[in-house]
This record gives structure tokens, sequence and C-alpha cells, in this order.
């Protein structure tokens, strides 16, 4: 969406001027035609939250429903271990990826009208997931998932902001939205868990399709009918650009986590692609007139800085919510429905920070709120490296509560922070940024810390004895695996491999969690570049041209 946001301030400006440079007759009637297009979905602005909460609920629980289900995922497909990082990551990682694309997309043909095709391509993807019989076809499927996702993301921020004119009707949207987005990531493992304890792995996917499929009607019916100008070239090229830097990135960091070294040609040859990739992106977006992304925006500091923030928490919050999903289940042994439960609290947390967020913002301005944030969640971090090979209910509960608390508090504050921020004339590029760093945060937070856990669990089964080496290379992959070959060997063998495993696992936890402490370390150091309060703002202050609904 970025491309819409020069699209509307262009469109918006003559509506302006008119009367004053040239006041003709004939385009009277068309500028005061105008308004009741705009204000039609004004009256029912609770329904619209609603249905759009909706769409971002289903597609945040993608991005964690799977986690209590990978155990069953192993036994059941046998995927190796580059197959099951792909399986959990592809979702995210494509989603994040096409942001840009399909919010530009929306922009020339209707936002409402990317928003229901999102919604059938969801529901046709999560049905294939649902029936994969091999790693590849589940792969695939996920990546389908993130394109439906990034067709369905881009559209509710921006249509938020044709709803929600005013600043502070809008910080109260925004911490509803972003509350639903902290809910949804949250409660995936929960919603997998009930699944899980009745159905197949493949309910976790299943459970969607009836959802979307009942979303496309309601939409039709309540979103209102929203795009910008569609004047000049669609820059498709740069869009696939953004799109493949960004894959390719992500690739070198996920190779480096499989084993392969930081000097290898499969770790540095991704990584400076996709940062070159990126640059000639950036480079393409200053020359076009209409671009995908704004350079304003990059020139804007205080947009930069909340984008990296909401990276930085979604990184912290999906990627170790996958960690302690599989800690809950393989370590403590606890049922799917009972992963669920324990991470329960983080959600009733998150909900709490996410609509006490508008008050907070006044009191303490978006500086404090947003290293704050980032401080609570890393006190929880450091917390939780108190688990270990024995169940500490107290100890997890104050964790995943004081980890909610935090990020939620830093995602509210750095959304609002950033959109209030950018450039007037570049509203809708700063929605679609801000849900593409929330995507690659997610994304990213996977693969590395993935990685992390990797590279500290593998070595600690280097050396067992009475277990043949192949036993303990294919042990390295994963401890779900590592109980496949320990249930195989038997005997003292296979307990020997089973103690070690489950004991490199916690090492590797902890190993993560110390990680994930300095790099909620950093988050807060970079807050501290916010202003300090929020400026005072009323209503319609984005300016009458931002985001006017059109029909699709």
């Amino acid at each position: 969406m970025p491309g819409s946001s020069t699209g509307r301030a262009r469109r918006s400006a003559p509506l302006a001027q008119a009367p004053l440079a040239q006041a003709p007759r004939a385009q009277a009637p068309a500028a005061s035609a105008r308004p009741p297009a705009v204000r039609a979905p004004a009256p029912r602005p609770g329904l619209v939250l609603a249905v759009l909460s909706l769409s971002l609920f289903l597609v945040s629980v993608d991005a964690t429903v799977l986690h209590v289900a990978i155990p069953a995922v192993t036994e059941d497909l046998r995927p190796g271990a580059g197959q099951l990082l792909w399986i959990v990551d592809s979702y995210p990682l494509v989603c994040a990826s096409l942001l840009l694309l399909f919010g530009s997309l929306g922009d020339r043909v209707g936002r409402r009208r990317v928003l229901l095709a999102g919604y059938a391509l969801f529901a046709a993807a999560s049905a294939l997931a649902a029936l994969a019989g091999s790693a590849p076809v589940l792969v695939l499927a996920r990546a389908l998932l993130g394109v439906g996702g990034a067709m369905i993301m881009p559209a509710t921020l921006s249509l938020l902001r044709v709803v929600f004119p005013d600043r502070g009707a809008r910080a109260v949207a925004i911490g509803v939205w972003s509350a639903v987005a902290a809910v949804g990531a949250a409660t995936g493992p929960l919603i997998g868990g009930l699944l899980l304890a009745h159905y197949w792995w493949g309910s976790v996917f299943l459970v969607n399709v009836p959802l979307m499929l009942l979303s496309i009607p309601l939409g039709r019916a309540l979103l209102p009918a929203s795009r910008g100008g569609g004047e000049g070239p669609w820059d498709l090229a740069g869009a696939f650009l953004a799109a493949a830097g960004l894959f390719s990135c992500v690739y070198g960091i996920k190779r480096a986590g499989t084993g392969a070294g930081p000097l290898e040609a499969e770790v540095y040859g991704p990584l400076l692609l996709g940062v070159v990739l990126l640059v000639l992106f950036v480079r393409r977006q200053r020359t076009r007139p209409r671009p995908l992304l704004d350079p304003r925006l990059l020139a804007a500091g205080g947009f930069l800085v909340p984008a990296g923030c909401v990276v930085l928490a979604m990184l912290a919050l999906v990627g170790l919510e996958l960690i302690a999903a599989q800690y809950l289940q393989l370590v403590l042994g606890l049922g799917p429905l009972a992963t669920g439960l324990r991470l329960l609290p983080l959600t009733f947390a998150a909900v709490a920070a996410g609509l006490a967020g508008a008050v907070l913002l006044r009191r303490l301005g978006p500086r404090l709120m947003v290293a704050g944030g980032f401080c609570l969640t890393a006190t929880a971090v450091l917390l939780l490296t108190g688990m270990g090979q024995r169940d500490d209910a107290v100890l997890l509960t104050a964790g995943f509560v004081l980890l909610g608390l935090g990020l939620e508090t830093t995602l509210f504050a750095a959304y609002e922070a950033m959109l209030h921020e950018a450039p007037r004339a570049c509203a809708g590029g700063a929605a679609a940024f801000g849900e593409t760093a929330y995507q690659l945060g997610a994304g990213l937070g996977i693969a590395l810390l993935g990685s992390v856990m990797n590279a500290a669990y593998a070595p600690g089964l280097r050396a067992v004895p009475g277990v043949p080496a192949g036993a303990r290379t294919a042990a390295g992959h994963s401890l779900g695996e590592a109980y496949t070959v320990a249930e195989r060997l038997g005997g003292p063998a296979g307990q020997a491999l089973r103690t070690a495993a489950r004991t490199a696992f916690v090492h590797g936890l902890h190993v993560t969690l110390l990680v994930s402490a300095v790099l909620l370390g950093a988050g807060a150091l970079l807050a501290l570049r916010l202003p300090r309060r929020a400026a005072g703002a009323g209503a319609g202050e984005r300016g009458a041209g931002e985001g006017a609904p059109s029909g699709d």
C-alpha cells in the first residue's frame, strides 16, 4: 500500500485547491457527490472493526497453531530438519514478502476485492494443508496460506484509518487490533491443542475453511469499498524485487541454523543476494512516480524506529512460543490441550495490555511505553530461564503473564507511533510497512531463534555412550526425532539417548532465552529514540483525502 499514499496525496490536493485556483462549475457536483461514498461506513464502525479483527485473528492464529502439532506432523510425515523449519516458517515468510505487492494491488483494484479473494485462497490452502500427505505438499500449502494472508493483512489498518479518522478513536481501534494480533498468535497453540485432543493434526487447518467462507459474505456486506488512485503503471517488478530480497535473507539465516557455518557459500551467498536485491528495490522506488514504498517513509526516523521495534517484539513472541510449546510437550510430557492451557495466561495478559494501551499512551508517551514493554518482556524471558526438566507451574504462569503484558504494550505503542510519525501523504504505506514488519518479525523469530536452538541442542548428543553415530546424528535434528530414535533403539542405549536429548534441549532453551533477552535489550535501547510524549491531534489529522473509499 505504499503506492497508495502518494496517489491519495495527489488526488486530495486537487480537490482541495480546485475551488481557489479554477472554481469550475462542472467540477462542483463531482466534489459534492464524493462525501456520501466516503461517509457510508461511518454508522457501523464497530461492525467493521469486528470483521477486520476476525480476519486478523485467523491470519495470526495460523502463525502459531501448528506449534503444538509439530510432534504429530513429525511422526506422520517424517520431515527432515530443513523441511520441518520450512513447514513452520513458510507461512509468515511468504506473507511478509508479498504484503507490498498485494497492498499496491488493493490500491488499484480495491482493497475489499483483494481481501475477499484472500479469504477464498486462505480457505482453499487450509483444505490442502489439512489433506497433505507429504512434507513438500504441506510446505506448499503453508506457502499458499502466506499468499492468502498477504492479501488479507494490508486491508486491516488501512480500512481502520478510513472508519476511524479521529486519532483518539483510532488509538482505541489500534489497541483492539494489536490485542487481536497478539491473542491470535498466543491462542494458536490452545486452539491446536483443543483440536488435537480429539482429531488428527490436519484439523488445525481444516477449521479455517468454514470461518473464511463465512467471512466472504460478511466482508462483502459490512466492509467499506476503499482504494487509492489508479494512475500510473503498477510496479510489479519492484514488488518481486522486495519479495526475492526478503526470501534470500531469511534463507541464509535458516541455512546457518541447520549446521552450515557463517562463512560457507550457502549462508553468505543468499544473505548477500538478499541485501543487494533490497538495495535495488529501494533505489528503484526513489525513481518511480508511484512507488510501492514511498522513500519519505525511509527518511522519517520516527517511523523506522517503531517499525524496528515491531520486528523485535514479534521475533521474541513467535520464536519463544514455538520453543515453549515443544518444551511443554516433549520435556514436561503435557498433552496438546494442556500445553495450550498453559499458554493461556499470555493471552489474557495481552488482551489487558491492548485494551489499556490508549490510556497508558496518553500518560507515558511512546518512548517510555515501548522501552518499558521491552524491559518487562526481557524480565519475563530471564525468569523463564528457570525452566528445567521438572514442571514449575507458578514460574511458567508468572513468566507468560509478564511476556504477554510486555509484548502487547510494546506492539501497541510502536504501531501507534509508527502511523502517527509517518508523513501524512504516506499513511497507506505506513500501514503496509507496519504489517510487513509484523510478519517479517514472526518469520525471523522462528528462523533465528529456531536456528539458535538447533545450534545449542545438537552438540549435546555428540557423545552418548552406547548409541551409534548415525543414531546420534538423526537425534540431533530435533527432540521429537530423538525420542523416535530412542524408542527404536530401546534398552539402556535408548534410555541414555532420551535422557541426553532432554538435557540438551533444556540447555538449548536456556541459550535461546538468553539470546532473546539480548535482542529485547537492544529493542529497549532502540525505543529511546522515540518521542518522549505523544503529540496531540484532533479529528481528521491526516487530511480529508486520505484513504477515501471508492467503489471496487
